[in-house]
């Protein structure tokens, strides 16, 4: 009761709530200014003048955004010959340089350019109940994926940001499952490969297939997945337009939560047919807890699905009920404690 009121007294969770933009825009400042690469280039730590010089910014600027990182914990400070000197904490060195491969810069990016612009308009998407695409960026809903592979840099920076969430949470979400079992593998909608990486990491002895548009694929081959790497194939189409190959499992990573729940169901009865008896599909998601009151990042990522997409995030009842309805059974759910969690059915 006493927390309560000092609550009431002074609202500190609201007051945390509305600087939460101002936070997020100053570590995605710092992200694309480089200021984390270059401290992390540093062999001693560096004076905000010192990075302002080599970014290219102004030293005022750059002071005022070195000490609100301090305070945001990215950046640990200490004096030196009088002097205020910078350099990265083990979270930053970890997570937002550009060159560590548990990177999640390329997030980051997306964020602060695509994002953050879209839920400029999320209230009109509440109000009109659709995607506010063309809005922000001049095109619609249904030419969301068009825009995003128009160009080779728009791509890139698109399949960065698939690449680095699996960075952090790929292993969890396919080993939440013993898929050992199956050795045919299709990863629908794969794009960079993470996932398909991952699986064959943690199953020597199966054989992933990125299914993608050829465009798509190109860029995989070109920039994620080694050359030598055999247990690796490729397949050109789109799984809506195309023939789906037969499979012992499908896997299908952030890909459901993009659809409505007619086209949802249109996609898995068509993977439905295309499986082997005795296969499966797993759907990996941000559940919603079945009471509603969380995951927060779960909620806030079904607000920005409604603001870019058709989509929505779902309940882990609602998952079982779009398999069932395609044909799926024995639908078996896995939390893995991070973002994204598992959804098995089988055939």
């Amino acid at each position: 009761m006493e927390c309560a009121n000092q609550e009431l007294e002074y609202p500190q969770k609201l007051l945390n709530y509305m600087n939460g933009f101002l936070i997020s825009k100053t570590m995605f400042a710092a992200c694309e200014l480089g200021v984390f690469d270059v401290l992390q280039e540093g062999a001693v730590p560096l004076s905000s003048s010192a990075v302002a010089e080599r970014l290219g910014t102004s030293a005022d600027g750059m002071e005022r955004l070195l000490s609100a990182c301090v305070g945001l914990q990215l950046l640990e400070v200490r004096e030196h010959h009088g002097e205020a000197v910078y350099n990265n904490t083990d979270l930053s060195r970890l997570y937002l340089t550009k060159t560590s491969p548990k990177t999640l810069h390329h997030s980051i990016t997306y964020y602060s350019q695509t994002i953050y612009h879209c839920f400029s308009y999320v209230t009109d998407a509440i109000r009109e109940g659709k995607s506010q695409h063309l809005r922000a960026f001049g095109v619609s809903s249904d030419e969301i994926f068009e825009a995003i592979y128009r160009s080779e840099e728009e791509m890139l920076r698109f399949m960065q940001l698939m690449n680095s969430t699996w960075n952090i949470c790929g292993k969890d979400v396919v080993t939440a499952f013993d898929l050992s079992t199956f050795t045919n593998i299709f990863d629908l909608g794969g794009c960079s490969g993470a996932v398909a990486k991952e699986c064959i990491s943690a199953y020597p002895h199966s054989r992933v297939t990125i299914y993608d548009l050829p465009k798509v694929l190109e860029m995989a081959r070109k920039h994620f997945v080694p050359q030598d790497e055999k247990r690796i194939l490729f397949h050109e189409g789109d799984f809506f337009k195309d023939p789906i190959p037969e499979a012992d499992l499908y896997i299908l990573a952030r890909i459901v939560h993009d659809w409505s729940q007619d086209k949802c169901v249109e996609l898995l009865t068509k993977v439905h047919k295309a499986c082997k008896p005795g296969g499966g599909v797993l759907l990996i998601e941000a559940l919603l807890n079945e009471d509603r009151r969380g995951p927060l990042t779960a909620q806030l990522y079904s607000l920005n699905m409604l603001v870019q997409t058709e989509g929505k995030e779902r309940m882990a009842s609602e998952y079982a009920n779009l398999l069932e309805l395609a044909g799926f059974t024995d639908v078996q759910v896995q939390r893995t404690g991070k973002i994204y969690d598992a959804i098995l059915g089988r055939k």
